[in-house]
């Protein structure tokens, strides 16, 4: 018996080489019905009605020609016998008397015979390629054989194109996971998931930076005096607004602990890091004194309070092992973090505090303290004591790049 061995090869490769540039359900199965028109010439219309209980979230209906108007092939179709003796008999199956077309206004479409190919994926029948032939044609047994090829090939296809959708909308779901969780993660982390991930595998490394601490004075009292409500959404607002600065100057807010943040400036040399923390204590600065006159129907004053240090530190994550959970932050580790955060402490009254020579030294003697809207330059002899003593009077600008970094 001839099967068409030639014929169907051929037809296989020309179909296999419309299909290897796409994996988009629709224009897959729009080539398997025009391979399907093109394969047997009597047809009328060829339909690929799709049955997998999901093709509606990955695919949409082909429209049948038969019809005056747009008509899926799934509406019009399903319920023919050829489709149901299929189903029925899960093989394919031709029906030779078959009932005309009814159209929208009511004309009819007289068919010829009428086939049906079940597409199986594993045991299940997903799919159904559908052929009306013209009245007076007959189907052949090369019609059929091209049918039972097309059918596979339509698993095949079906398969990959609705793995593909599911791997589509897997890597949607997680950047939806990550977009909801990108505020709780560093900028600097963000970057490094995002374009090497194998790094955040590595030991910390040896880094230049500068390390601005701020907190908010009188929050203990602001705490007592306010409902939690209220004093979360004013350090929430105040927060707010300290976030364009930061990036503007290349901070990276690593950090966070009530009423305080401490952040990072690391992307460049060591001077311009300095720099940058500076002119974005300034901003900070500025940002509060509005915000103070802007609330203050609603709070008393509060200030905010800075100290920047530079020098190395080890930049990286740092891990905390349990046995139920392993915890992994992005910090700055050393001297110039933890004289920093000390600096901060010392301020008072919306300070900007930093040490001297800055940022040459990692654990200066003398500290220089800033007040931007005073621009007072006090001295604290040793760190760690509170002894300060005034050694300059008020300056009329803010100060320089020059005036913050000793070579």
């Amino acid at each position: 018996m001839k099967k068409y061995y030639k014929e169907r090869f051929d037809a296989q490769r020309r179909l296999s080489k419309k299909l290897a540039s796409t994996m988009k359900v629709n224009k897959i199965l729009e080539a398997l019905r025009e391979e399907t028109r093109t394969l047997i010439p009597s047809s009328m219309e060829t339909c690929i009605i799709m049955l997998d209980p999901d093709a509606q979230k990955y695919t949409r209906p082909l429209q049948c020609a038969l019809y005056d108007r747009p008509v899926n092939c799934l509406s019009c179709k399903k319920n023919r016998p050829a489709i149901q003796k299929a189903l029925a008999t899960r093989k394919g199956v031709v029906i030779s008397k078959t009932n005309p077309i009814v159209r929208h206004d009511h004309t009819t479409v007289d068919t010829g015979p009428e086939a049906a190919m079940p597409v199986f994926v594993d045991d299940d029948i997903v799919a159904i390629i559908n052929v009306v032939s013209q009245p007076g044609a007959r189907f052949t047994k090369k019609d059929f054989y091209f049918m039972r090829d097309l059918a596979e090939m339509a698993s095949n296809a079906i398969i990959a194109a609705k793995r593909h959708w599911e791997m589509t909308q897997e890597k949607i779901e997680i950047s939806q996971k990550l977009a909801h969780l990108s505020p709780f993660v560093p900028q600097s982390v963000r970057h490094i998931v995002e374009t090497n991930p194998e790094l955040l595998n590595q030991e910390k490394e040896s880094k230049e930076v500068s390390v601005l601490f701020l907190d908010l004075e009188g929050y203990t009292r602001l705490s007592a005096s306010k409902s939690a409500e209220a004093v979360n959404r004013m350090v929430e607002e105040m927060f707010s607004n300290f976030v364009d600065p930061i990036h503007r100057s290349g901070g990276d807010i690593n950090e966070t602990a009530g009423d305080g943040l401490m952040i990072i400036f690391k992307n460049d040399d060591a001077k311009t890091n300095a720099v940058n923390a500076v002119k974005a204590a300034f901003d900070i600065h500025e940002q509060n004194l509005q915000l103070n006159r802007e609330m203050v129907k609603r709070f008393e004053p509060v200030n905010v309070n800075i100290g920047i240090n530079s020098g190395a530190a080890l930049v990286g994550m740092t891990v905390f092992k349990g046995t139920l959970e392993t915890r992994m932050t992005y910090t700055a580790t050393g001297p110039v973090t933890n004289l920093a955060a000390r600096l901060a402490d010392h301020a008072k009254g919306g300070d900007i505090i930093l040490p001297a020579p800055f940022p040459k030294s990692h654990i200066a003697s003398e500290i220089y303290s800033i007040s931007s809207d005073r621009c007072r330059l006090r001295r604290f002899q040793g760190i760690g004591r509170n002894i300060p003593s005034d050694v300059s009077d008020r300056a009329q600008r803010h100060p320089g790049p020059d005036d913050f970094y000793s070579a």
